[in-house]
């Protein structure tokens, strides 16, 4: 058994997938979490079911629609499970019609049963059902109920549904033209192809095996196009099809709900008033980061970071130092040890409690179903730079990592407004560095930690908006309509939220194992050794001599140290790795941390100018992968480079001088 998962974006597919497949895939409540298909095993050994990116139809808008559409012609599966939302069916069942007209067996999920009764509304399945001649099961996916029923109607023989909508006589007329003219594609249903063709859908006209054909087969939608347009001259055939599919849902609506109550006014409905406010919605968001930054900073995460890094250069330092003794380690192996490997993955590792403490609160932010509100209050903002609110989509995840939100640019429909986010999203501040800043605010600016973070994270947004406005001036963008869905606001189920904590948390502490390791490593390895030989002066090793040729251009931004270039020059594998490399390179005396450690290399002015420098240079290796796979172009790559370097360059120079200007 092959399953393949349709349904609207922010319907609960990913919700599904995660209880018929017992793994965990990101789930959010908001549009755009699903930007390619994830395959996963059902339970009982049942079969495979793939999670495909939210559609509102199969004629593909976005680079992600695309990958559904494309799905159901080169793929291979056995049947159709749709998710749809109870309390939306209107707009829902317009993709179920076509993938019933696509004539696989389909099984329809009927999700969010608690949130239609809460708006009033009672919801026989068993109506829909018999209209849409396919089994209907009510399930609320996010807690589970239903799905073990899901299951079980998955493992019956299911036949292809008997299911046909009559499109009057000048639309089936032309499909049945089209199916007598097409060739034999990959078994497919040759009604549902000439439908396809005749709305519109660019994925099927583009098919190879119509090339033939293909000037006969549009000449015969042309005709069409014609002669409804006798009576409606802007009447289109994809129009005419929605009328008729409307009216048909329109049919299954009034038999199958029942309104039991009437002009209600929502919980979702009153908040929306304040925090979509075209006045308050910005404030009301920056207000909400501020609380969040000062949560992790001053209240809860740094005195947990705190109490981990007193255990890393406490107890855990002697208690290594010791198990070295009793196993006769040589002075080598102790440096690596201690001075390598403790100071610089420990170094990093003193943060995870201020990492996660973020993490869980972005988590619950998305699970709430605000996110949403937040990309549409921005769409304003946006408009004004060239681009539409789903843009700010992408912007939002990068401040987790940058490399999910360079990839979930695929939701944009414009070319060109989907490569400027693609170029754009690796400002936003992501969570690596994250350690970074809260090395340097704890050093600096213990009284207003929250306030500095908050100022850093807004600083990329808006060099981003800026650039934003100048790039799509030179690339000319074409106009493009904000369309996204407003899920109801909604508690956020423990169990989820906590995954999604660790889930994003994880990468963190995987880097430390992995790349961070290595990199210090290495790191110790070229500040331990130079020209003399073995376990020189720092000041006379590899690194020292290396660096040294790059400080003198980072002066006038206020750190020209050797060991702030080597921190900067290693931050391109990660940027955890820039604090590793400051544990490693900077003389930390016993039982002394490294931020009093920095306290005397840097000033507050140019701890604030590193922190921008961070924020804004060359985005870190696996991003730069990244984009050079969504883009496709080694130039758009290498500009993505060096546009973001000389604006940090620039930005940091005149922070520093201009501080200095002024007395700071």
């Amino acid at each position: 058994m092959e399953v393949a998962l349709f349904g609207n974006p922010n319907t609960g597919k990913t919700s599904l997938f995660n209880e018929l497949t017992g793994s965990y895939e990101y789930v959010g409540n908001w549009t755009g979490v699903t930007v390619e298909k994830k395959v996963g095993h059902l339970k009982e050994n049942l079969g495979m079911i793939i999670d495909l990116p939210g559609i509102y139809a199969l004629n593909p808008l976005s680079k992600d629609e695309a990958v559904a559409s494309a799905f159901l012609i080169d793929e291979a599966f056995t049947s159709i499970l749709n998710i749809v939302d109870a309390s939306q069916l209107s707009r829902n069942l317009h993709l179920s019609i076509q993938l019933l007209e696509y004539g696989k067996p389909v099984l329809i999920g009927l999700n969010m049963v608690d949130v239609a009764k809460a708006r009033g509304m009672s919801v026989n399945e068993q109506v829909i059902a018999e209209k849409l001649g396919i089994p209907v099961v009510p399930i609320i996916a996010r807690t589970g109920k239903g799905c073990h029923t899901i299951s079980q109607q998955m493992k019956a023989e299911a036949s292809a549904p008997l299911f046909r909508i009559d499109y009057g006589e000048v639309i089936e007329h032309a499909a049945a033209r089209i199916v007598e003219k097409l060739p034999d594609i990959r078994s497919l249903n040759k009604r549902w192809l000439a439908l396809q063709f005749l709305e519109g859908n660019d994925v099927i006209r583009s098919i190879p095996e119509l090339n033939e054909v293909r000037p006969e087969l549009l000449a015969i939608c042309s005709g069409v196009e014609r002669i409804l347009q006798v009576d409606n001259p802007h009447h289109s055939i994809k129009q005419e099809m929605f009328k008729i599919r409307q009216q048909f849902i329109d049919g299954v609506i009034a038999d199958a709900v029942l309104q039991t109550a009437k002009n209600r006014k929502t919980f979702t409905e009153t908040l929306d008033a304040i925090v979509t406010n075209k006045f308050l919605g910005i404030p009301v968001f920056i207000g909400m980061m501020y609380v969040v930054f000062c949560i992790t900073f001053n209240w809860v995460g740094t005195p947990l970071s705190d109490t981990l890094d007193r255990f890393f250069s406490g107890p855990l330092t002697v208690w290594i130092n010791a198990g070295l003794e009793k196993a006769g380690a040589t002075p080598f192996i102790k440096d690596i040890v201690l001075n390598g490997i403790v100071a610089g993955v420990g170094g990093v590792l003193v943060f995870v409690p201020q990492i996660f403490v973020l993490f869980f609160f972005i988590s619950l932010i998305e699970d709430s179903g605000y996110m949403a509100r937040v990309a549409m209050v921005m769409d304003r903002v946006m408009e004004v730079v060239g681009l539409n609110g789903k843009a700010f989509i992408p912007l939002i995840i990068g401040f987790g990592c940058n490399v999910p939100g360079v990839m979930a640019a695929r939701t944009i429909e414009q070319p060109k407004e989907r490569l400027l986010t693609t170029i754009l999203t690796p400002l936003m501040s992501c969570s690596a560095r994250l350690s970074v800043y809260s090395l340097f605010v704890s050093a600096f600016f213990q009284k207003n930690q929250a306030l500095i973070v908050l100022s850093l994270y807004l600083l990329g947004i808006v060099i981003a908006l800026v650039l934003a406005k100048v790039f799509s001036a030179v690339l000319k963008t074409e106009g493009s309509v904000f369309v996204i869905e407003l899920p109801p606001y909604r508690v956020p189920n423990a169990r989820s939220l906590l995954r999604s904590t660790w889930d994003k948390g994880k990468g963190f502490v995987r880097k430390a194992g992995t790349l961070i390791f290595g990199g210090t490593v290495f790191i110790w390895l070229i500040s331990y050794t130079g020209p003399d030989g073995f376990n020189v002066s720092v000041d006379q090793s590899f690194m020292a001599l290396i660096c040294s040729k790059i400080a003198p251009v980072l002066a006038p931004l206020g750190f020209g140290t050797w060991q702030a270039a080597a921190a900067l020059l290693t931050g391109f594998l990660a940027k955890e790795v820039v604090v590793s490399t400051m544990n490693v390179l900077y003389f930390v005396p016993d039982g002394a941390s490294l931020a009093s450690t920095i306290a005397h290399a840097f000033t507050p002015l140019s701890a604030y100018s590193f922190m921008v420098f961070i924020l804004l240079y060359i985005p870190c290796l696996s991003t730069v992968a990244i984009i050079r796979k969504e883009s496709g172009s080694k130039k758009v790559t290498a500009f993505a480079v060096i546009y973001a370097l000389v604006i940090a360059y620039v930005l940091s120079f005149t922070i520093y001088q201009l501080g200095r200007l002024l007395g700071f």
